[in-house]
């Protein structure tokens, strides 16, 4: 009977390359955290610190320095970060080397609810609690706004954010209790109305053309009130 030596040699290779696999992660597995990396993404601005990620990540896990890799819980640690009101997203991993890296996104907010307990509204729409580490600079919103009902002022909020015209000069929005809302303008004293949000594109055109030639003509401060809510024209009132 003939011995064919390449299947066994094909089969010593197998199960060398098999052993030095199983070596290497169990190596890789008892390596131990060296290090501890947070990045943020997008702005610099920083809502949430790298002091309180890292108690974040403490608090759930205990110490992740020095601790092996396969002790670490990566899901319960991207939980106990996005569980923080002000982070949009994180992502936990461990290099092979043993640094442990932790990317965090933050919420952008796009409004400020200024009540009892003032707080943001978020890009999403959704809560995002004030920061002690930095104050952003959006419009102010007032009257009649509740935590659980944001969908007229976040629309609004929004169109603002995605105007460059509404970005430059809105410094307020006010709803009042039928949720219609008013505009406050950086350097003029008047109250922009603009009722519900039904052709809205076409109330803030109507604004601005209103705006241009007001400008030209030196009469801005010459109104106390400008009414959007009709279709077709920008009615005002006199101071």
């Amino acid at each position: 009977m003939r011995v064919n030596w390449n299947y066994i040699k094909m089969f010593i290779i197998c199960i060398i390359v098999i052993g030095l696999f199983a070596f290497s992660n169990e190596k890789n597995d008892e390596r131990r955290v060296s290090n501890i990396e947070i990045l943020f993404e997008g702005e610099g601005n920083l809502f949430v610190t790298h002091e309180t990620v890292s108690k974040l990540l403490i608090q759930n896990q205990g110490s992740v320095k020095n601790v092996p890799k396969e002790t670490l819980d990566l899901n319960l640690l991207e939980s106990a970060l996005n569980s923080n009101p002000m982070i949009k997203e994180a992502q936990v991993f461990v290099s092979v080397d043993g640094n442990l890296t932790a990317k965090i996104e933050q919420k952008k907010p796009i409004a400020r609810v200024q009540n009892s307990q003032p707080f943001y509204i978020d890009e999403e729409g959704s809560y995002m609690p004030l920061s002690t580490n930095y104050t952003a600079r959006v419009p102010i919103v007032t009257g009649q706004v509740e935590r659980d009902n944001l969908r007229t002022v976040y629309k609004m909020a929004q169109k603002i954010t995605r105007d460059d015209f509404l970005k430059k000069h809105v410094i307020q929005i006010h709803q009042y209790k039928d949720n219609h809302l008013s505009l406050r303008l950086r350097q003029v004293d008047f109250e922009v109305y603009v009722g519900d949000l039904k052709n809205l594109d076409k109330k803030i055109n109507n604004l601005k053309a209103f705006y241009k030639k007001a400008t030209k003509d030196k009469i801005l401060n010459n109104y106390s009130k400008v009414n959007l809510q009709f279709d077709s024209q920008v009615v005002c009132s006199k101071s």
